[in-house]
């Protein structure tokens, strides 16, 4: 009703029957499981409380090796930052280097421009004052 069994999940891991221990090891592992879960038993409390320490040093360990994980984490992110912030660097530096380039050309095209104009600025002048001259000249031969 709820399982459908084409949605039947496969594991790799193999069956319990198939693991390398033997029956008479497989009775000892319960039979130590079944002594530690009996209230009564002498050994218990003490049992109990190496558990405790256990799961706590357990715990202890997991944190430690979960901070190493963040730890190298967080220096890869830095390190991937790093690289990406010296990767814009060098693109902005050569970016402003054809800046500076093309600036130098334009200043030097505006130069040449500019005392081109001052040339055409002067011959405009002089042909100015030659026509000046000539117009007077045809003037007082028409008079």
């Amino acid at each position: 009703m709820f399982f459908d069994a084409k949605e039947a999940v496969r594991f790799s891991c193999p069956p319990v029957l198939e693991t390398i221990l033997t029956l008479g090891e497989i009775e000892e592992l319960f039979s130590l499981i079944n002594e530690s879960g009996d209230p009564e038993s002498p050994s218990s409390g003490s049992q109990g409380s190496n558990r405790a320490v256990y799961s706590t040093q357990e715990r202890k360990i997991r944190r430690m090796q979960s901070n190493r994980e963040s730890a190298r984490r967080s220096r890869w992110r830095k390190k991937q930052h790093v690289d990406n912030m010296r990767n814009q660097m060098n693109r902005l530096k050569a970016e402003n280097r054809e800046l500076k380039n093309r600036l130098g050309f334009t200043m030097h095209h505006n130069l040449l421009i500019s005392i081109e104009n001052e040339s055409l600025r002067s011959e405009s002048l002089a042909l100015m004052t030659k026509l000046s001259d000539l117009i007077v000249i045809l003037d007082t031969m028409l008079l």
